[in-house]
C-alpha cells in the first residue's frame, strides 16, 4: 500500500456521516481524539481524510516492527487458520517456540519463562506475586517516577500521587524512593562526586520506611512514562549489590525497554545487569498483537498456576508473532541499526536543543529518547510539553508526553525499523515544531 494509490483504504477510506459519528461518539466512555484513523504501514498512520502522519511512539511503544510489518501480517494469517487461541494448559507449535526463543535471548540467569500473563501490568503483579511467596515478605520498594500497570495493586505500586488520589484501596507495603535522575537529583547531588547515594539511600528506607519484610525491587531500567530517566553509570549494578545483600529479589519492569527499544535485546544486556526476574511486553507482539510475560531464576519456580495466570495468557496467535518479532529484531544488523539510528536521531536533537529556549536536555538509549522541555526559569513545563504534541499532530507528528499529560518530557520512541531517512524526516518535523513556538 502506498499513500498514493488510488485502490488502497487510505485514499478511498469509508465514508461516515457526521451524524453517524455523532452517535458513536455518544457510547464512549471517555471520548477518544477526533483523529480517526484507517491505515498504516512501517512509521506512518494515514486518517480518513487521507492525511500521512509520522509516528513518533510506535503506537504506546508496542509496535516495535511498524504498523503491518508484512511478515508479522502474514504470520497471523497464516496462524489464525489453524488455531487462534486454547486454554494455555495445553502445549502449542507457537507456545513451545516462544518460550525456547525466549530463554535463548534472555540473560542466561533467567532460564523459566511464564506467558501467562496478559498484559505488563498483569505480568508486574504476577512478579511481585512470585517474590512475595519465595521471600515470604511482603514489602515492594519502587521508585518515585515509576509506571508499573494499571491495576490496583499496580496503580499503588507506581509513582505520582495523581494516579492513586481516586482510589481508597491499594496495594500495601509499597516503599517509594528517589529516581537515578542526575538533571534533577532528589539529593541535590554530583555524579561525579555523588558515590550513588540515591542507591545508598535505599538502605535507610528499608531500614526506617518500610515493614522490614522487603520482597523486591521492582524498576524500568529506563524510565518509561516517568521521563525517559536514564540511570547513570553504576546504578543498576549497585542496585543489584543491595539486594543480594539484603536477601531482596531485583525485579526489572522491561515491557518498555525490551526487545531491541535500547539497541540491544534487553536494557539488562545494555547496561550489563542481569536481574533475578525480568517483566516484558508491548513491542514482542511486533505490530501490536498483545503478549506479555515473566521470566525468571529457576530457584523462583513453583507458584500455583491458579495465582499467576490469566484468560488470555498465552494466546497461540500472539505467541506466533512475538515468535517472528524475536526472529526479526535477531536478524544481522537489525539491532546495529537501532542503534545507528538512535545515535543520530539523540545527535540532531541536542542539535536543535540549541536553537530554542525551552529543551533542558536530550537524553536516551538507542530509539527511547526524551526530550526535557522547561519554561524560562528553568522549571519542568507541562503545559507547554502538551502544547508541542498538540502542534505536532497539526504538522502530521504522533507525539505522547510522559505521565499522562502531567510531566514535561516529550518521548521520542519510533518503531525500531526506522531507517534514517525517515529518522531525517521525523527531525525535520521537530525542528519545524520546535522553531514554530521559539
Amino acid at each position: 500500500m502506498t499513500h498514493a494509490d488510488p485502490e488502497s483504504p487510505v485514499a478511498r477510506p469509508t465514508p461516515v456521516s457526521a451524524q453517524d459519528v455523532g452517535n458513536v461518539l455518544d457510547h464512549y466512555y471517555y471520548l477518544p481524539d477526533k483523529l480517526r484513523v484507517v491505515a498504516g504501514e512501517g512509521v506512518y498512520l494515514y486518517s480518513d481524510d487521507g492525511r500521512r502522519y509520522l509516528d513518533c511512539s510506535a503506537g504506546t511503544f508496542n509496535l516495535s516492527l511498524g504498523y503491518a510489518h508484512p511478515e508479522i501480517v502474514e504470520t497471523v494469517r497464516e496462524q489464525a487458520a489453524n488455531l487462534i487461541h486454547v486454554t494455555s494448559k495445553f502445549q502449542t507449535g507457537p507456545l513451545n517456540d516462544l518460550v525456547a526463543k525466549l530463554a535463548e535471548v534472555s540473560p542466561p540467569n533467567l532460564t523459566r519463562v511464564h506467558l501467562k500473563s496478559a498484559s505488563g501490568s498483569d505480568a508486574n503483579e504476577g512478579a511481585v506475586k512470585i517474590a512475595q511467596a519465595h521471600t515470604g515478605k511482603s514489602d515492594v520498594v519502587t521508585l518515585f517516577r515509576g509506571h508499573l500497570g494499571q491495576t490496583l495493586a499496580m496503580i499503588g505500586a507506581s509513582g505520582a500521587a495523581f494516579r492513586r488520589t481516586p482510589f481508597p484501596s491499594m496495594l500495601p507495603g509499597v516503599v517509594h524512593v528517589p529516581d537515578p535522575h542526575c538533571l534533577r537529583c532528589f539529593y541535590k547531588q554530583e555524579r561525579a562526586t555523588c558515590g550513588l547515594l540515591c542507591v545508598e539511600r535505599i538502605n535507610d528506607f528499608i531500614d526506617y520506611a518500610s515493614t522490614g519484610r522487603v520482597a523486591c525491587v521492582v524498576l524500568e531500567p529506563i524510565s518509561g512514562n516517568g521521563g525517559n530517566v536514564v540511570p547513570p553509570d553504576g546504578y543498576l549494578q549497585a542496585l543489584k549489590d543491595l539486594c543480594e545483600e539484603r536477601g531482596i529479589i531485583l525485579v526489572f519492569d522491561e515491557i518498555q525497554t525490551g526487545f531491541g527499544r535500547t539497541g540491544q535485546m534487553f536494557a539488562a544486556d545494555h547496561f550489563g545487569v542481569a536481574p533475578h526476574m525480568m517483566t516484558f511486553g508491548k513491542g514482542l507482539g511486533g505490530s501490536g498483537m498483545p503478549i506479555a510475560g515473566i521470566l525468571t531464576e529457576d530457584r523462583l519456580t513453583g507458584v500455583a498456576g491458579h495465582h499467576i495466570n490469566s484468560t488470555f495468557g498465552g494466546n497461540v496467535l500472539a505467541a506466533a508473532a512475538a515468535v517472528k518479532t524475536i526472529e526479526v529484531i535477531g536478524r544481522p544488523g537489525f539491532l546495529e541499526n537501532v542503534r545507528a539510528v538512535g545515535a543520530h536521531v539523540t545527535a540532531r536533537l541536542r542539535e536543535l536543543a540549541a536553537k530554542v529556549p525551552f529543551v533542558q536536555e536530550v537524553r536516551g538509549v538507542g530509539l527511547m529518547i526524551g526530550i526535557d522541555i522547561v519554561d524560562r526559569t528553568g522549571r519542568p513545563d507541562a503545559r507547554l510539553t502538551n502544547h508541542l504534541a498538540e502542534l505536532g499532530l497539526e504538522q502530521g507528528l504522533l507525539l505522547r508526553t510522559s505521565l499522562y499529560g502531567h510531566g514535561n518530557v516529550l518521548k521520542v520512541r519510533p518503531a525500531l525499523i526506522m531507517t534514517m531517512r525517515e529518522a531525517d524526516e521525523m527531525c525535520d518535523l521537530l525542528e519545524r515544531l520546535f522553531l514554530s513556538v521559539a
